[in-house]
């Protein structure tokens, strides 16, 4: 079979299309899912959305030593049949707790996919084609989103535990993987170590600014939109402004080359100064105008910002990368987006007041201007080589 087919390309992105899921899928229903344990903290509640990426992380820094054992085919098939039944069962539980028991599987299953989602298109694609195949790995998981973000906001207006059944999604790449990815064995040369977080430092920390920064939106939007008195915005508004971020991040990643190709030394900086204004808008935001406004400067952020640092990092790991830097990076966007909530909530309340309920967005504001400085710092590090700069 030819490895470079439509049918492998698919798959591999196929694989971008649910990794996003793991979380954020469950953002819109989290409003719901509130109501029903309203006797459990919102730290809680927001667990659900974060707790996999801790597991993730975890699954990620073994990931090297999975490859050893197992062909890519396999990892990729066993990871895909633990994520639905993880996910979906979730469904048919009523305990907060094994519910959460439940997301750890889930983690577990995306770290395992995680990597081999970008990390093959190094492996099978040269230099040269990588910013467009990462901008379209980028699009395929911004378009998850939008399917799983709609599918669980609709879901949960059934009843707050139909959303978990967005997982179901993972049959159709479950079969893709099965007919046709390659069965192949990756290089695997030594453990993920300081040495490759020194070499990767740039991407591997943007990275986890960017998460960090992002996370605030699906893990308190729903929440601080459904109940202020200055919105009141209904579930199925949420739900469609959510929806509307990843539709937009979706098609700047459909894009992202032709940026490349065209302000290549500036598009390091679009992401923290997008995110900078989406953040200040909803501070400001005194009806839904601004919070729309927000919501698409921070879709725009997000779509250029992951397929940026994933570019950077798949070029300078090579073919190498699936083993070496992507599943750091892959650790890096999953504990970003798990310290978030841990972070963020109780800096609101240290340095604002609590009833002021713009000030997980303000947090933002300062993580923005945090991680302005460090794609400044670093902006050396993350030029790509001069042929392959043109050629994209």
């Amino acid at each position: 079979m030819d490895k470079k087919s439509n049918k492998v390309t698919f798959t591999i992105l196929s694989l971008s299309l649910l990794t996003v899921m793991a979380g954020a899928a469950m953002a819109p229903a989290l409003g719901v899912i509130k109501e029903h344990f309203s006797s459990y903290d919102d730290m809680l509640i927001q667990l659900i959305v974060s707790l996999p990426s801790f597991f993730i992380i975890i699954t990620n820094l073994c990931f090297p030593v999975i490859c050893k054992y197992f062909k890519t085919k396999t990892i990729a098939f066993t990871g895909l049949l633990i994520y639905t039944l993880a996910g979906s069962l979730a469904f048919f539980v009523s305990d907060i707790y094994v519910i959460l028991l439940l997301r750890a599987i889930l983690g577990i299953s995306v770290g395992m996919i995680m990597p081999l989602s970008t990390g093959l298109l190094s492996f099978y694609f040269p230099p040269e084609e990588q910013a467009r195949l990462m901008g379209l790995s980028a699009a395929m998981s911004q378009l998850g989103g939008v399917i799983a973000t709609l599918l669980a906001g609709l879901l949960a207006n059934i009843s707050w535990n139909c959303a978990f059944l967005v997982y179901l999604l993972g049959l159709i790449s479950l079969v893709s993987v099965a007919l046709f990815l390659p069965s192949e064995k990756l290089e695997v040369k030594g453990r993920i170590s300081v040495k490759h977080l020194k070499r990767f430092h740039p991407s591997v920390i943007g990275m986890l600014l960017l998460m960090c920064i992002f996370f605030i939106f699906p893990t308190n939007f729903a929440i601080t939109s459904s109940n202020t008195d200055k919105f009141r915005l209904s579930p199925n508004e949420i739900t469609l402004i959510m929806v509307g971020l990843d539709v937009v991040a979706s098609l700047v990643g459909l894009v992202f080359g032709f940026f490349m190709a065209k302000i290549p030394k500036k598009v390091k900086y679009l992401a923290p100064v997008l995110f900078l204004l989406g953040y200040l808008s909803y501070t400001l935001a005194d009806g839904s105008m601004l919070l729309i406004i927000g919501s698409v400067l921070i879709g725009l952020a997000n779509g250029i910002g992951i397929p940026y640092l994933n570019t950077i990092a798949s070029v300078k790991g090579g073919k190498e990368a699936a083993t070496t830097v992507m599943p750091l990076i892959s650790a890096s966007l999953y504990l970003g987006q798990f310290i978030s909530p841990l972070i963020v909530r109780p800096l609101s309340k240290i340095f604002f007041s609590q009833n002021d309920i713009t000030s997980p967005y303000k947090i933002g504001v300062i993580l923005c201007i945090i991680f302005l400085i460090q794609m400044y710092l670093t902006r050396n590090q993350q030029a790509l080589p001069p042929n392959e700069a043109k050629n994209k």
